[in-house]
């Protein structure tokens, strides 16, 4: 597996095809927004939801068994339960574009199908009822594009984990299966009630080249926050892993489900009762996994089996999601009164020659 980005962590646009866009507001009692993951093109969607908290929208049309094939955007959205409504707003400028499910003879006859999850911020930047809405889900997909913002941004404006600032983190990487090259990418939403980081040494729990060990005084501040938080009800973490390998439903379901070892990685404890985590996959089916052919048990016969490359592929697909969990919470910066990382460990980031 080779990042696409050496120094930084990549992104999920680095899969031809998806677009990013955020919308959020803070100060005045605001402290939230809303991210919206954009396939023009459209894209085959799967959803694994493992948080005993889920807040969701249109999971059970990505069933295999269902009738949509194709979706053309994610909504995540902060607001909890209330957030769901950003997804109008997404369906709005779908509609305009006469991109969904078509249901008429005229073009622009369809019904958009836009799956959504949410992250609980409520009251985080002061106001209860300031949480997103529809605009919020338009303002995000006009937004969509190649070069999109992380950190504390979008639907990671209000996210907080273990009493740290959360944030927007993204992920790629690329694989090489038989000589065929597939991007395998993520944006995770770190809001999560486990924490991202190890109070022991002061860094995060997935292994992070560059970054070195805070000094003690600073390890014993991040326990202390840690602490404070620990047990914390009403955290999310959310995202998208995407692709460009040619999947099946039910094998971006496969997909969508790795992710959650990423996750599982990377915040310690997660998918607890009250954590509402869901990932959702996304396979824009431009590079073909065609093999050779297979024997009775349906594996193949030899290194290019189908099985062989999609063991690979969902590999890939944890590896990116725990690396976005933690570009979530390397990112971030300060909102308000809740320190980040970068502000609670700033020595994490010297070079080798400064120490």
């Amino acid at each position: 597996m080779q990042d696409l980005d050496p120094f930084g962590a990549g992104a999920l646009t680095d899969v031809a095809g998806v677009l990013v866009g955020h919308h959020h507001r803070t100060g005045r009692g605001w402290q939230t927004g809303t991210t919206v993951v954009s396939c023009p093109d459209g894209a085959v969607a799967a959803v694994d939801v493992r948080g005993g908290g889920p807040g969701t929208r249109e999971t059970d049309a990505l069933d295999a068994h269902n009738l949509v094939d194709r979706i053309h955007a994610v909504c995540l959205s902060g607001g909890s339960a209330y957030g769901l409504a950003a997804a109008d707003g997404v369906m709005a400028e779908l509609e305009r574009r006469h991109l969904g499910v078509p249901v008429g003879p005229e073009p622009g006859q369809v019904v958009p199908v836009v799956p959504t999850a949410v992250i609980f911020d409520l009251g985080r930047g002061g106001d209860f009822g300031h949480r997103p809405g529809p605009e919020f889900g338009a303002r995000a997909l006009r937004n969509a594009r190649r070069r999109a913002g992380r950190g504390a941004v979008g639907a990671g404006t209000g996210a907080r984990a273990a009493g740290l600032q959360g944030g927007v983190g993204m992920a790629s990487a690329r694989v090489e299966l038989d000589g065929d090259p597939i991007t395998v990418a993520a944006l995770a939403v770190v809001n999560a009630t486990g924490s991202p980081v190890d109070t022991a040494t002061g860094l995060p729990w997935s292994p992070i080249p560059g970054l070195r060990r805070p000094t003690s005084g600073e390890r014993n501040g991040l326990a202390a926050i840690v602490a404070s938080a620990a047990g914390l009800p009403l955290n999310t973490t959310i995202g998208v892993v995407a692709t460009d390998a040619d999947l099946t439903r039910p094998e971006a379901r496969r997909l969508a489900m790795s992710a959650h070892d990423g996750l599982a990685r990377a915040i310690r404890p997660a998918h607890g009762l009250t954590d509402g985590d869901a990932v959702f996959a996304l396979s824009t089916r431009t590079v073909d996994l065609t093999t050779s052919p297979t024997d009775a048990a349906g594996l193949g016969r030899g290194p290019a089996s189908r099985a062989v490359r999609l063991n690979r592929l969902f590999a890939t697909g944890a590896a990116v999601f725990e690396r976005a969990c933690v570009d979530a919470i390397l990112t971030a910066t300060s909102i308000g009164d809740v320190p980040a990382y970068c502000d609670v460990c700033p020595s994490a980031w010297r070079t080798r020659a400064s120490r």
